[in-house]
């Protein structure tokens, strides 16, 4: 299973009205990672053939996260199958090692020449593990 990990500071600009990280940052943070670890995997010639559509978004907020805290986010891929694939992310504090939130999102892959739905290659698959 290949993860990738970023860090970062929580900045004011993130936060809402109670202090805390705004919950779109958290969606917007995982979407991100998704994003990059799928471009750190696979080829420009896989990219220019396909891409990612959400199908199915599952977030567990479990501790707030604020002002300059260290953040650690993590993901991996938990299973792929058929025209699926089950991203994990993981967002904990890094100073503390306390897990933040959980994000588990099912992604459906997308032919970018039919734009329908695309049987997970056997190239992509050796990609996620």
């Amino acid at each position: 299973m290949k993860t990738l990990e970023k860090e970062i500071t929580v900045s004011k600009n993130e936060l809402d009205e109670l202090n805390h990280v705004n919950n779109i940052v958290y969606v917007h943070w995982i979407q991100e990672i998704a994003k990059n670890h799928w471009k750190s995997l696979v080829s420009n010639e896989i990219i220019k053939n396909y891409y990612w559509v959400l199908l199915e978004h599952q977030i567990k907020y479990l501790h707030p996260a604020l002002l300059d805290d260290k953040i650690r986010i993590k993901t991996y891929i938990e299973k792929t199958e058929g025209i699926r694939s089950n991203r994990i992310v993981e967002i904990y504090n890094k100073d503390t090692c306390k897990l933040l939130v959980t994000s588990k999102t099912t992604w459906c892959l997308i032919n970018a020449k039919t734009n329908k739905p695309n049987r997970i290659t056997d190239e992509i698959k050796q990609a996620f593990s």
